[in-house]
Protein backbone atom coordinates (compact mmCIF):
# COMPACT_ATOMS: atom_id res chain seq x y z
CA UNK A 1 0.00 0.00 0.00
CA UNK A 2 2.71 2.21 0.60
CA UNK A 3 4.55 1.69 -2.64
CA UNK A 4 1.16 2.78 -4.10
CA UNK A 5 0.73 5.66 -2.66
CA UNK A 6 3.73 7.16 -3.66
CA UNK A 7 4.21 6.08 -7.06
CA UNK A 8 0.65 7.72 -7.23
CA UNK A 9 1.84 10.99 -6.03
CA UNK A 10 4.38 10.21 -8.33
CA UNK A 11 1.94 9.80 -10.84
CA UNK A 12 0.37 13.60 -9.59
CA UNK A 13 3.23 15.35 -10.06
CA UNK A 14 4.12 13.81 -13.14
CA UNK A 15 0.71 15.42 -14.26
CA UNK A 16 0.67 18.19 -12.82
CA UNK A 17 3.79 19.19 -15.02
CA UNK A 18 1.51 17.95 -18.37
CA UNK A 19 -0.08 21.24 -19.07
CA UNK A 20 -1.68 20.01 -21.96
CA UNK A 21 -3.62 16.87 -20.15
CA UNK A 22 -3.86 19.71 -17.26
CA UNK A 23 -5.24 21.59 -19.63
CA UNK A 24 -7.55 19.10 -21.03
CA UNK A 25 -9.37 18.36 -17.72
CA UNK A 26 -9.72 21.52 -16.94
CA UNK A 27 -11.53 22.57 -20.20
CA UNK A 28 -13.28 19.61 -20.05
CA UNK A 29 -14.80 20.23 -17.45
CA UNK A 30 -15.09 23.80 -16.96
CA UNK A 31 -15.47 25.82 -20.82
CA UNK A 32 -16.60 22.83 -22.75
CA UNK A 33 -19.71 22.22 -20.51
CA UNK A 34 -20.39 26.01 -20.16
CA UNK A 35 -20.42 25.90 -24.08
CA UNK A 36 -22.83 23.16 -23.71
CA UNK A 37 -25.21 25.01 -21.64
CA UNK A 38 -24.82 28.00 -23.39
CA UNK A 39 -25.37 26.70 -27.10
CA UNK A 40 -26.29 23.06 -27.68
CA UNK A 41 -30.16 24.03 -27.12
CA UNK A 42 -32.51 21.97 -28.83
CA UNK A 43 -35.70 23.94 -28.46
CA UNK A 44 -37.32 27.45 -29.53
CA UNK A 45 -35.83 30.70 -28.08
CA UNK A 46 -36.17 34.08 -29.56
CA UNK A 47 -36.79 33.01 -32.70
CA UNK A 48 -37.39 36.25 -35.44
CA UNK A 49 -40.88 36.71 -36.81
CA UNK A 50 -42.73 38.81 -39.35
CA UNK A 51 -46.21 39.39 -40.42
CA UNK A 52 -47.66 40.33 -43.42
CA UNK A 53 -51.05 41.67 -42.54
CA UNK A 54 -52.90 41.96 -45.99
CA UNK A 55 -56.56 41.69 -44.16
CA UNK A 56 -55.41 44.22 -41.20
CA UNK A 57 -58.41 42.84 -39.23
CA UNK A 58 -59.34 41.98 -35.68
CA UNK A 59 -58.49 38.22 -36.60
CA UNK A 60 -54.91 38.88 -38.08
CA UNK A 61 -54.07 41.74 -35.21
CA UNK A 62 -54.84 38.52 -32.86
CA UNK A 63 -52.37 36.13 -34.70
CA UNK A 64 -50.11 38.88 -34.52
CA UNK A 65 -50.39 38.98 -30.37
CA UNK A 66 -50.06 35.78 -30.29
CA UNK A 67 -45.98 35.09 -30.88
CA UNK A 68 -44.35 36.61 -28.11
CA UNK A 69 -41.46 35.29 -26.43
CA UNK A 70 -39.39 33.35 -25.14
CA UNK A 71 -40.19 31.58 -28.12
CA UNK A 72 -40.44 33.95 -30.72
CA UNK A 73 -39.22 37.59 -30.75
CA UNK A 74 -41.72 40.46 -30.64
CA UNK A 75 -43.21 40.49 -34.72
CA UNK A 76 -42.51 43.19 -37.14
CA UNK A 77 -44.64 44.16 -39.47
CA UNK A 78 -43.73 44.03 -43.25
CA UNK A 79 -45.02 44.65 -46.56
CA UNK A 80 -44.96 41.99 -49.16
CA UNK A 81 -42.78 43.19 -51.41
CA UNK A 82 -39.79 43.04 -48.91
CA UNK A 83 -40.50 39.34 -47.75
CA UNK A 84 -38.22 37.94 -49.78
CA UNK A 85 -35.49 40.21 -49.86
CA UNK A 86 -35.52 40.35 -46.15
CA UNK A 87 -35.03 36.47 -45.76
CA UNK A 88 -32.16 36.34 -48.17
CA UNK A 89 -30.23 38.47 -45.55
CA UNK A 90 -31.09 36.94 -42.73
CA UNK A 91 -33.51 38.60 -40.98
CA UNK A 92 -36.45 36.63 -39.97
CA UNK A 93 -36.71 32.82 -39.64
CA UNK A 94 -40.37 32.93 -39.93
CA UNK A 95 -42.66 35.32 -42.10
CA UNK A 96 -46.28 34.76 -41.60
CA UNK A 97 -48.59 36.10 -44.69
CA UNK A 98 -52.30 36.57 -43.88
CA UNK A 99 -54.49 36.99 -47.45
CA UNK A 100 -57.10 39.66 -47.70
CA UNK A 101 -60.37 38.84 -46.65
CA UNK A 102 -58.90 36.21 -44.28
CA UNK A 103 -61.74 36.87 -41.41
CA UNK A 104 -64.35 37.01 -43.58
CA UNK A 105 -63.32 33.68 -45.07
CA UNK A 106 -62.97 31.72 -41.60
CA UNK A 107 -65.98 33.36 -40.35
CA UNK A 108 -67.81 31.86 -43.72
CA UNK A 109 -66.01 28.73 -43.09
CA UNK A 110 -64.03 28.89 -46.37
CA UNK A 111 -61.33 27.48 -44.96
CA UNK A 112 -58.40 30.36 -46.29
CA UNK A 113 -54.74 29.09 -46.40
CA UNK A 114 -51.80 30.86 -44.37
CA UNK A 115 -48.64 31.06 -45.72
CA UNK A 116 -45.64 30.92 -43.40
CA UNK A 117 -41.94 31.06 -44.91
CA UNK A 118 -39.27 29.28 -43.21
CA UNK A 119 -35.79 29.97 -43.43
CA UNK A 120 -34.07 26.09 -43.02
CA UNK A 121 -30.55 27.05 -42.45
CA UNK A 122 -31.50 27.52 -38.85
CA UNK A 123 -32.25 24.32 -38.73
CA UNK A 124 -33.32 23.49 -35.18
CA UNK A 125 -35.50 26.98 -35.10
CA UNK A 126 -37.10 26.15 -38.32
CA UNK A 127 -38.47 22.28 -37.41
CA UNK A 128 -39.28 23.19 -34.09
CA UNK A 129 -40.89 27.13 -34.42
CA UNK A 130 -42.93 25.68 -38.11
CA UNK A 131 -45.00 23.23 -35.22
CA UNK A 132 -44.89 25.97 -32.53
CA UNK A 133 -46.56 28.56 -35.22
CA UNK A 134 -49.03 26.14 -36.50
CA UNK A 135 -50.24 25.53 -33.02
CA UNK A 136 -50.75 28.93 -32.44
CA UNK A 137 -52.99 30.04 -34.91
CA UNK A 138 -54.96 26.90 -35.27
CA UNK A 139 -55.55 27.78 -31.71
CA UNK A 140 -56.41 31.88 -32.01
CA UNK A 141 -58.27 30.64 -34.96
CA UNK A 142 -60.50 27.98 -33.25
CA UNK A 143 -60.82 30.32 -30.00
CA UNK A 144 -62.01 33.23 -32.34
CA UNK A 145 -64.37 31.52 -34.51
CA UNK A 146 -65.90 29.53 -31.03
CA UNK A 147 -66.51 32.99 -29.59
CA UNK A 148 -68.04 34.47 -32.42
CA UNK A 149 -70.29 31.61 -33.16
CA UNK A 150 -71.17 30.53 -29.46
CA UNK A 151 -69.15 27.18 -29.78
CA UNK A 152 -69.36 24.42 -27.62
CA UNK A 153 -65.99 23.57 -25.60
CA UNK A 154 -63.92 20.83 -27.24
CA UNK A 155 -64.94 17.82 -24.98
CA UNK A 156 -61.31 16.81 -24.50
CA UNK A 157 -59.05 19.06 -22.51
CA UNK A 158 -55.14 17.77 -22.36
CA UNK A 159 -52.94 18.86 -19.21
CA UNK A 160 -49.37 17.81 -20.46
CA UNK A 161 -47.02 17.76 -17.60
CA UNK A 162 -43.24 17.45 -18.41
CA UNK A 163 -41.64 15.49 -15.26
CA UNK A 164 -38.19 16.16 -13.83
CA UNK A 165 -37.59 18.98 -16.89
CA UNK A 166 -40.62 21.13 -16.33
CA UNK A 167 -39.53 23.60 -19.37
CA UNK A 168 -37.81 20.65 -21.39
CA UNK A 169 -34.40 23.33 -21.41
CA UNK A 170 -31.40 21.43 -23.25
CA UNK A 171 -29.14 23.02 -21.10
CA UNK A 172 -30.41 20.58 -17.94
CA UNK A 173 -29.60 17.90 -20.15
CA UNK A 174 -26.70 18.87 -22.08
CA UNK A 175 -24.21 20.07 -19.49
CA UNK A 176 -24.61 17.14 -17.25
CA UNK A 177 -24.44 14.88 -19.74
CA UNK A 178 -21.15 16.64 -20.95
CA UNK A 179 -19.60 15.93 -17.69
CA UNK A 180 -20.49 11.89 -18.01
CA UNK A 181 -18.73 11.59 -21.16
CA UNK A 182 -15.87 13.61 -20.55
CA UNK A 183 -15.34 11.16 -17.35
CA UNK A 184 -15.42 8.36 -19.68
CA UNK A 185 -13.02 10.21 -22.16
CA UNK A 186 -10.62 11.40 -19.79
CA UNK A 187 -9.87 8.43 -17.72
CA UNK A 188 -9.04 6.60 -20.44
CA UNK A 189 -7.07 9.49 -21.99
CA UNK A 190 -5.41 9.94 -18.85
CA UNK A 191 -4.76 6.12 -17.76
CA UNK A 192 -3.39 5.07 -21.38
CA UNK A 193 -1.38 8.77 -21.40
CA UNK A 194 0.35 7.66 -17.94
CA UNK A 195 1.11 4.00 -19.14
CA UNK A 196 2.71 5.11 -22.94
CA UNK A 197 4.52 8.40 -21.31
CA UNK A 198 6.52 5.72 -19.06
CA UNK A 199 7.78 3.63 -21.95
CA UNK A 200 8.16 6.79 -24.13
CA UNK A 201 10.80 8.31 -21.51
CA UNK A 202 12.00 5.19 -20.72
CA UNK A 203 10.99 5.33 -17.42
CA UNK A 204 8.87 1.37 -17.27
CA UNK A 205 12.52 0.08 -17.59
CA UNK A 206 13.14 2.12 -14.49
CA UNK A 207 10.58 1.32 -11.79
CA UNK A 208 10.40 -2.17 -13.10
CA UNK A 209 14.52 -2.95 -12.31
CA UNK A 210 12.95 -1.31 -8.47
CA UNK A 211 11.53 -3.96 -6.05
CA UNK A 212 7.84 -3.23 -6.92
CA UNK A 213 5.10 -5.30 -8.84
CA UNK A 214 3.45 -4.65 -12.14
CA UNK A 215 -0.43 -4.62 -9.88
CA UNK A 216 1.49 -1.62 -7.94
CA UNK A 217 2.56 0.53 -10.67
CA UNK A 218 -0.99 -0.01 -12.27
CA UNK A 219 -2.35 0.60 -9.36
CA UNK A 220 -0.93 3.98 -8.55
CA UNK A 221 -1.88 4.78 -12.24
CA UNK A 222 -5.21 4.02 -11.47
CA UNK A 223 -5.95 5.44 -8.30
CA UNK A 224 -3.69 8.96 -8.89
CA UNK A 225 -5.66 9.74 -12.38
CA UNK A 226 -9.02 8.60 -10.91
CA UNK A 227 -8.55 10.98 -8.02
CA UNK A 228 -7.95 14.21 -10.29
CA UNK A 229 -11.51 12.91 -12.55
CA UNK A 230 -13.27 12.72 -9.32
CA UNK A 231 -12.15 16.35 -7.72
CA UNK A 232 -12.76 17.89 -11.57
CA UNK A 233 -16.12 16.05 -11.97
CA UNK A 234 -17.29 17.42 -8.06
CA UNK A 235 -16.40 20.88 -8.92
CA UNK A 236 -17.79 21.06 -12.42
CA UNK A 237 -20.79 19.98 -10.50
CA UNK A 238 -20.49 22.58 -7.80
CA UNK A 239 -19.00 25.71 -9.12
CA UNK A 240 -20.46 25.29 -12.92
CA UNK A 241 -23.48 23.81 -13.12
CA UNK A 242 -25.05 25.17 -10.11
CA UNK A 243 -23.02 28.19 -9.74
CA UNK A 244 -22.60 29.47 -13.19
CA UNK A 245 -25.39 28.10 -14.86
CA UNK A 246 -27.66 28.23 -12.33
CA UNK A 247 -29.25 24.41 -13.13
CA UNK A 248 -30.63 22.59 -10.60
CA UNK A 249 -29.64 18.91 -9.54
CA UNK A 250 -32.33 16.70 -7.81
CA UNK A 251 -30.36 13.80 -6.38
CA UNK A 252 -27.31 13.77 -4.08
CA UNK A 253 -23.97 14.68 -5.68
CA UNK A 254 -21.80 12.49 -2.90
CA UNK A 255 -24.31 9.21 -4.20
CA UNK A 256 -23.39 10.31 -7.77
CA UNK A 257 -19.49 10.57 -7.21
CA UNK A 258 -19.37 6.98 -5.11
CA UNK A 259 -21.07 5.56 -8.34
CA UNK A 260 -18.18 7.65 -10.43
CA UNK A 261 -15.85 6.33 -8.28
CA UNK A 262 -16.66 3.09 -8.71
CA UNK A 263 -16.91 3.20 -12.31
CA UNK A 264 -13.59 4.93 -12.65
CA UNK A 265 -12.01 1.55 -12.08
CA UNK A 266 -13.60 0.27 -15.41
CA UNK A 267 -12.45 3.44 -17.62
CA UNK A 268 -9.24 3.41 -16.14
CA UNK A 269 -9.01 -0.51 -16.76
CA UNK A 270 -9.51 0.52 -20.56
CA UNK A 271 -6.99 3.20 -20.50
CA UNK A 272 -4.45 0.86 -19.03
CA UNK A 273 -4.98 -1.54 -21.50
CA UNK A 274 -5.06 0.24 -24.36
CA UNK A 275 -1.74 1.66 -23.15
CA UNK A 276 -0.27 -1.92 -23.24
CA UNK A 277 -1.16 -2.02 -26.32
CA UNK A 278 -0.01 1.51 -27.99
CA UNK A 279 3.30 2.19 -28.83
CA UNK A 280 3.03 5.95 -29.20
CA UNK A 281 0.10 8.55 -28.37
CA UNK A 282 -0.69 8.47 -31.90
CA UNK A 283 -1.03 5.05 -31.49
CA UNK A 284 -3.81 5.68 -27.75
CA UNK A 285 -5.64 8.25 -29.73
CA UNK A 286 -6.83 6.20 -32.62
CA UNK A 287 -7.66 3.24 -30.33
CA UNK A 288 -9.35 5.54 -28.15
CA UNK A 289 -11.68 6.60 -30.68
CA UNK A 290 -12.40 2.78 -31.58
CA UNK A 291 -13.51 2.12 -27.90
CA UNK A 292 -15.18 5.51 -27.07
CA UNK A 293 -17.83 6.25 -29.51
CA UNK A 294 -18.95 3.78 -29.94
CA UNK A 295 -19.48 3.38 -26.17
CA UNK A 296 -20.74 6.50 -25.83
CA UNK A 297 -23.27 6.72 -28.38
CA UNK A 298 -24.31 3.30 -27.29
CA UNK A 299 -24.85 4.06 -24.05
CA UNK A 300 -27.89 5.52 -23.91
CA UNK A 301 -26.96 9.04 -23.26
CA UNK A 302 -27.80 10.24 -26.81
CA UNK A 303 -30.33 7.17 -27.79
CA UNK A 304 -32.53 5.74 -25.41
CA UNK A 305 -32.01 1.91 -25.66
CA UNK A 306 -35.44 1.31 -26.12
CA UNK A 307 -34.52 3.01 -29.75
CA UNK A 308 -32.52 0.46 -30.54
CA UNK A 309 -32.43 -2.71 -32.00
CA UNK A 310 -33.38 -5.22 -29.20
CA UNK A 311 -30.10 -7.59 -29.64
CA UNK A 312 -28.07 -4.48 -29.33
CA UNK A 313 -29.64 -3.31 -26.15
CA UNK A 314 -29.23 -6.43 -24.89
CA UNK A 315 -26.07 -6.19 -25.93
CA UNK A 316 -25.08 -3.30 -24.25
CA UNK A 317 -26.01 -4.21 -20.85
CA UNK A 318 -22.66 -6.03 -20.75
CA UNK A 319 -21.01 -2.20 -20.84
CA UNK A 320 -20.88 -0.66 -17.45
CA UNK A 321 -20.93 2.72 -19.38
CA UNK A 322 -24.48 1.91 -19.75
CA UNK A 323 -25.08 1.03 -16.47
CA UNK A 324 -22.79 4.36 -15.30
CA UNK A 325 -25.10 6.48 -17.63
CA UNK A 326 -28.62 5.30 -16.10
CA UNK A 327 -27.60 5.69 -12.44
CA UNK A 328 -26.34 9.21 -13.29
CA UNK A 329 -29.75 9.99 -14.96
CA UNK A 330 -31.47 8.82 -12.51
CA UNK A 331 -29.46 10.38 -9.35
CA UNK A 332 -28.80 13.92 -10.85
CA UNK A 333 -32.09 14.46 -12.37
CA UNK A 334 -34.61 12.35 -10.85
CA UNK A 335 -32.91 12.20 -7.24
CA UNK A 336 -33.03 8.75 -6.98
CA UNK A 337 -31.54 6.96 -3.86
CA UNK A 338 -29.25 4.02 -2.71
CA UNK A 339 -32.27 1.81 -2.88
CA UNK A 340 -33.12 2.34 -6.33
CA UNK A 341 -29.61 2.41 -8.04
CA UNK A 342 -28.14 -0.24 -5.92
CA UNK A 343 -28.36 -2.70 -9.44
CA UNK A 344 -26.59 -0.37 -11.51
CA UNK A 345 -23.60 0.05 -8.84
CA UNK A 346 -23.11 -3.66 -8.66
CA UNK A 347 -23.33 -4.10 -12.53
CA UNK A 348 -20.41 -1.62 -12.78
CA UNK A 349 -18.39 -3.17 -10.30
CA UNK A 350 -18.86 -6.46 -10.99
CA UNK A 351 -18.21 -6.11 -14.53
CA UNK A 352 -15.74 -3.22 -14.25
CA UNK A 353 -13.62 -5.44 -11.43
CA UNK A 354 -13.70 -8.13 -14.66
CA UNK A 355 -12.19 -6.05 -16.87
CA UNK A 356 -10.12 -4.09 -14.03
CA UNK A 357 -8.48 -7.81 -13.54
CA UNK A 358 -8.12 -8.63 -17.10
CA UNK A 359 -6.27 -5.28 -17.58
CA UNK A 360 -4.02 -6.12 -14.79
CA UNK A 361 -2.68 -9.45 -16.08
CA UNK A 362 -2.12 -7.67 -19.61
CA UNK A 363 -0.29 -5.33 -18.05
CA UNK A 364 1.57 -7.88 -15.72
CA UNK A 365 2.09 -9.77 -19.44
CA UNK A 366 3.82 -6.98 -20.86
CA UNK A 367 6.08 -5.49 -18.37
CA UNK A 368 6.98 -9.12 -17.83
CA UNK A 369 8.48 -8.79 -21.44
Amino acid sequence: MQNIFWLGVKELRSFSHDFVLLGLVIYAFSLAVIMQGRSDAQELHNASIAFVDEDNSQLSRRLAGAFFPPYFQLPRHIVQKDVVPLMNMGRYTFVVDIPPDFERNVLAGRSPAIQIDVDATAMVQAGLGSGYAQQIIATQVADFVSHSEGGLLPPVSLDVRIAFNPNATTAWFSTVMGIINNVTMLAIILAGAAIVREREHGTMDHLLVLPLTPFEIAMSKVWANGLVIAVAVGLSLYIVVRGILAIPIAGSIPLFMVGVVIYLFFATAIGIFLGTVARSMPQLGLLYMLVYLPMNMLSGGNTPLESMPPWLATLMQASPSTHFVSFAQSILYRGAGLDVVWPQFLAVAVVGGLFFGFAILRFRSVAAQ
